[in-house]
């Protein structure tokens, strides 16, 4: 008898058991960001840092690299803090643009005219696959005409591909 309730007992757990199985994967992107150019301040004026050429700065440029066309947006934002920079006691006015500079392929001419931009954000749907260039301009004002004091300055600018 005792044989029997082992025997009977091992099919009932056969029968009620449960298995779970897990699937697994990953996903490469297919738009990856690239820092080409980084940015420079000039002081063309005692309260002013900026990134223009004419002012004695370079401007920052990234590349996109893009595999998909149509699937993803180039989302690049121009800095509105310092991340390393002397105590300033008054408010930093800020301002910048991103422009479309170059591309691998004709039709990414049209990404300028196409452009979304809202606050110190700008959008680009990225409708080629190739390689594409953005230069990123950044203007910073101090207060009410009063300087910059002397020191290191840094600002990031913020560049994403957001998938569509």
């Amino acid at each position: 008898m005792f044989r029997t309730i082992i025997t009977l007992g091992a099919i009932g757990l056969a029968t009620t058991g449960a298995w779970a199985t897990e699937i697994g994967g990953s996903v490469s992107s297919k738009c990856s960001v690239f820092t080409d150019t980084t940015g420079v301040y000039g002081n063309p004026t005692a309260d002013e840092l900026s990134t223009k050429a004419a002012d004695g700065g370079i401007d920052a440029k990234v590349r996109y690299d893009v595999t998909l066309a149509n699937k993803y947006t180039a989302k690049i934002s121009w800095p509105t803090s310092f991340t390393t920079s002397p105590t300033l006691s008054d408010a930093v006015n800020w301002d910048g643009e991103t422009k479309y500079s170059s591309g691998t392929v004709t039709a990414m001419s049209g990404y300028e005219a196409a452009k979304t931009e809202y606050n110190e954000h700008t959008e680009f749907a990225l409708s080629q696959a190739g390689s594409t260039w953005f230069t990123i301009e950044s203007e910073a004002k101090y207060g009410s005409n009063k300087s910059f004091p002397g020191g290191e300055y840094k600002a990031m600018v913020t560049a994403i591909c957001v998938a569509n």
